[in-house]
């Protein structure tokens, strides 16, 4: 399975360097078959685990949301 980066605030793709000079406003995750893209979840930024819908949008620039 392949990985991608992406900053926690524009959501848009991001290179490895960026990933290591900010690793708390940048997330990697994994792509590829398998994936419907049916469900929305929040993750933060900085730890990579779940939020709340709720927590998300108390930090918009510091958490992921992603269809899976």
């Amino acid at each position: 399975m392949a990985s991608v980066n992406r900053s926690a605030k524009s959501g848009r793709f991001v290179s490895k360097a960026t990933v290591a000079r900010w690793p708390g406003k940048t997330t990697t995750e994994r792509v590829g078959s398998g994936t419907k893209n049916s469900t929305t979840v929040h993750r933060s930024a900085s730890s990579g685990q779940f939020v709340t819908q709720s927590a998300a949008g108390r930090n918009p620039g510091g958490t992921i949301s992603q269809r899976v």
